[in-house]
């Protein structure tokens, strides 16, 4: 599995923690913390572990399958992003997330691109049916 955009999240808030401890870091110059709050972190994750384990159920899925189980995960962020102000999610994160749903369903053998052609979608607009952030 692609590793999920959270993670990287979450290491940044831990490095700028780390430094701010070691004193290398000023409070004025942090920003991690308030960029990713842990109930962001921890609703997203909340929100790929069941899209994961909705994946992970998929046996040669169907075009109607694989854009159901998209529709539900974005559903699910945009859930997420409006509980945090519409601000959750910026530009960086939409394509680290948009990049992950793509990578967790060619590791599954989907051929997104080819998926998407035949809706008249380019590869990376796979989301924007949905999508609110």
């Amino acid at each position: 599995m692609t590793e999920r955009p959270s993670k990287h999240w979450r290491g940044g808030v831990a490095e700028e923690a780390r430094k701010l401890a070691a004193g290398t870091l000023t409070v004025e110059d942090t920003f991690m913390a308030d960029l990713y709050p842990a109930s962001l972190l921890d609703a997203t994750d909340d929100a790929l572990d069941a899209f994961e384990s909705a994946l992970g159920t998929l046996r040669r899925p169907s075009d109607n399958e694989v854009f159901a189980a998209v529709q539900r995960v974005v559903l699910d962020l945009n859930a997420i992003n409006d509980q945090h102000g519409g601000a959750g999610y910026e530009t960086g994160e939409r394509e680290e997330l948009c990049h992950y749903i793509d990578q967790a369903f060619s590791d599954r053998g989907i051929d997104v691109p080819a998926l998407t052609a035949r809706y008249g979608l380019g590869r990376y607009e796979i989301t924007d049916k949905w999508r609110d952030w």
